[in-house]
C-alpha cells in the first residue's frame, strides 16, 4: 500500500509542473515551424516545384496553405491561443510530409528519416489533448484551457 501511496503523491507533485512542461512543447513546436515557414515564404517558386517533385496536388496551393498555417502557429503556440485547433491542421501536415518526403528514408533524423516529423506530430497530439496549459491565452480566457 505504501508504494501506490508514494506513486499518487508523486502524481500530485508532478500534475504543478504540467503547465510549465506545455509551454516548453509550445516553444519549441514555435521555434521548430518557424525557420521552415520562412523559407517556404521567401522561396515560394522552389517550394512549389518541390511540392511539384512529390507530386503533391495543387503545389501553388498547397505552398500557401503549408506555410500559412506554419507562420500562424508560430504566433498562436507562442501565445498560447487556440493551441488545439492549431494543432490539427499541423498534424496533417506532418503526417503530409512523413508519407511525402521521410518514410522511404526509414526512421533515423541522419538519413531524413520519419523520426523528426514523428516528434512533431506527437507533440501536436499532446497539444490537442491536453491545451495550451496555464501559461497561455488559452487558460486566461476560459479559466480552465479548454481551448
Amino acid at each position: 500500500m505504501q508504494l501506490k501511496e508514494s506513486y499518487l503523491e508523486f502524481t500530485v507533485l508532478t500534475n504543478y509542473f504540467k503547465g510549465f512542461s506545455l509551454l516548453l512543447v509550445r516553444i519549441v513546436l514555435a521555434y521548430g515551424f518557424y525557420q521552415p515557414a520562412l523559407m517556404k515564404l521567401s522561396n515560394i517558386d522552389t517550394t512549389v516545384e518541390w511540392f511539384t517533385s512529390l507530386g503533391i496536388p495543387f503545389p501553388m496551393l498547397s505552398t500557401f496553405i503549408v506555410a500559412s498555417f506554419e507562420v500562424t502557429a508560430v504566433v498562436l503556440f507562442l501565445l498560447g491561443l487556440f493551441t488545439r485547433f492549431i494543432s490539427i491542421p499541423l498534424m496533417v501536415i506532418m503526417m503530409i510530409a512523413i508519407v511525402a518526403v521521410h518514410l522511404s528514408n526509414g526512421f533515423s533524423v541522419g538519413n531524413n528519416g520519419f523520426e523528426i516529423p514523428l516528434y512533431y506530430f506527437l507533440f501536436l497530439s499532446i497539444l490537442t489533448t491536453q491545451g495550451a496549459g496555464n501559461f497561455s491565452l488559452d487558460y486566461m480566457f476560459t479559466k480552465k484551457g479548454d481551448f
